[in-house]
């Protein structure tokens, strides 16, 4: 008996200290994995404390005199007021645009399924397929010749057509979780579909719906490169194209080229901070039920 108990107690130590290393393995790496992540970000903001001078004699140190004015100089130089809210335009009319449109045609292809659902769903889905490379000259052209260059209008189109496929996808797979006998005896109440949708699919469909506005959010704030072919017009442009202007001429103007990428980011970051318990609710509640 002896005997056991002593193999019993050896073995049960031999677990904990495995327990104990591998604890510390994954630690090491969550922490080195935050380090990597987190140094960048903390190096551009102390960077946009500096002036040019200071930054180019000491790059990675702090600062050594903290100053303010490369912030104010480079919202006056980059003319971030009407970008700034030429961004929120953009971001948050699209945004909500592509969750009503994207929850209403993945209600019908879910819940009012015919013949033409299948090709009707598979057209939208082929979407995700598309690359934003291979639809710039397209799109180029089509905002031309329908006289919808330089305006919001046809910024906002190709953002919201850009946004659904995924958004079609996404929510046509969780609006099939949802039992179909929910639908049908709202239908025996004598409910008509739009009520169904607002009352009954809306709501139940928030963790899905939480999921697109992250991912609509960042992408469309962040977006460059399309943005930059469809208007030319200053005052129709967007934050990221007004970062731009500090590569140019003032690219050697380090101080007001990183308080203009922290101008950029600090949005986005606000956003995260405020809603960050939602976007973790929903990251993981708006994944694809089976």
């Amino acid at each position: 008996m002896m005997m056991g108990e002593s193999y019993s107690k050896r073995r049960g130590t031999g677990k904990r200290e495995i327990s104990i290393v591998s604890r510390v393995l994954v630690y090491t790496v969550l922490i080195a994995f935050t380090v990597m992540t987190m140094y960048p970000i903390i190096w551009l903001v102390l960077s946009s404390f500096k002036t040019t001078q200071e930054f180019q004699i000491n790059r990675l140190g702090l600062p050594r005199y903290w100053t303010l004015d490369n912030y104010p100089n480079a919202w006056r130089i980059g003319g971030f007021g009407g970008l700034f809210l030429n961004s929120l335009f953009y971001t948050g009319v699209s945004t909500a645009a592509i969750i009503i449109l994207s929850l209403a045609a993945s209600f019908g292809f879910a819940k009012l399924k015919s013949r033409a659902t299948p090709f009707l769903h598979g057209s939208f889905v082929v979407g995700i397929l598309l690359t934003l490379q291979s639809i710039m000259v397209p799109l180029f052209l089509m905002a031309n010749a329908t006289h919808l260059y330089d305006t919001r209008l046809g910024v906002l189109i190709p953002y919201i057509g850009i946004g659904l496929p995924l958004g079609v996808y996404l929510c046509t797979e969780y609006i099939k979780s949802i039992p179909d006998s929910v639908v049908e005896s709202a239908r025996i109440d004598g409910a008509s579909y739009l009520r169904i949708f607002s009352s009954i699919v809306v709501p139940m469909a928030r963790p899905v719906t939480t999921t697109l506005a992250i991912l609509n959010v960042t992408s469309i704030w962040n977006e460059f490169m399309l943005i930059n072919i469809l208007v030319s017009k200053n005052s129709l442009k967007s934050l990221p194209v007004g970062i731009l202007k500090f590569s140019g001429a003032l690219s050697s103007d380090y101080g007001k080229q990183f308080a203009a990428l922290v101008i950029g980011m600090l949005p986005m970051l606000i956003f995260y901070l405020i809603f960050r318990s939602q976007i973790t609710k929903g990251v993981s509640a708006g994944a694809v039920k089976g």
